[in-house]
């Protein structure tokens, strides 16, 4: 089991590596910081994935599931949000970002009335909804790693976000929180 779970990690940071190829080359980019995110999360998909199922009614389980749940109901608003009234073009040349991220107009209805990285927290709640599949050392070690390189990644949009919107985003930052409504 141990040599498929290898293979699996290999693969998909390969796969993360040709994602991120251009933010890797950025250090100062929030692509950079992404993608050890991705890479912490892989690592517990890896390691949780033999465990999906076990138990299926366990609390850890159901606080999951409740998790991974929640991770999509943050997730499809605010990609639709983004791309529907950021309106990505490509006078945004940064070749780092998605197409998606290449937005023209500063989203701040909806999800985002309420947090500025709704996207960052779906990924934060994935993280957090695989580690509680099996809730132990590695597990949390990696759902903290995840956590980090998660803040790091919206504290750098957040510089190029100021750096593209000015001070209209400075003050969305003052009316929002990151990542937790009313909160964090």
């Amino acid at each position: 089991m141990a040599w498929l779970q290898g293979g699996a990690f290999g693969l998909g940071t390969l796969v993360l590596l040709a994602l991120s190829w251009r933010a890797l080359q950025r250090p100062k980019s929030h692509g950079f910081y992404r993608f050890f995110a991705w890479e912490a999360i892989l690592g517990l998909l890896v390691l949780n994935g033999p465990v999906w199922f076990v138990d299926r009614f366990a609390a850890h389980q159901l606080a999951s599931w409740a998790l991974l749940f929640a991770s999509l109901l943050v997730l499809f608003p605010g990609l639709y949000q983004l791309r529907r009234m950021g309106r990505p073009n490509q006078q945004r040349q940064d070749a780092e970002l998605f197409a998606f991220e290449r937005t023209s107009q500063l989203v701040t209805s909806g999800i985002f009335r309420l947090i500025r990285h709704p996207l960052y927290a779906s990924l934060l709640l994935l993280a957090w909804g695989v580690a509680c599949k099996q809730p132990n050392g590695l597990s949390l070690v990696l759902a903290l790693l995840a956590s980090l390189a998660l803040w790091l990644t919206a504290k750098r949009d957040e510089a190029e976000c100021r750096q593209q919107f000015g001070e209209a985003y400075c003050d969305y930052m003052q009316r929002s929180k990151m990542f937790i409504p009313w909160l964090f």
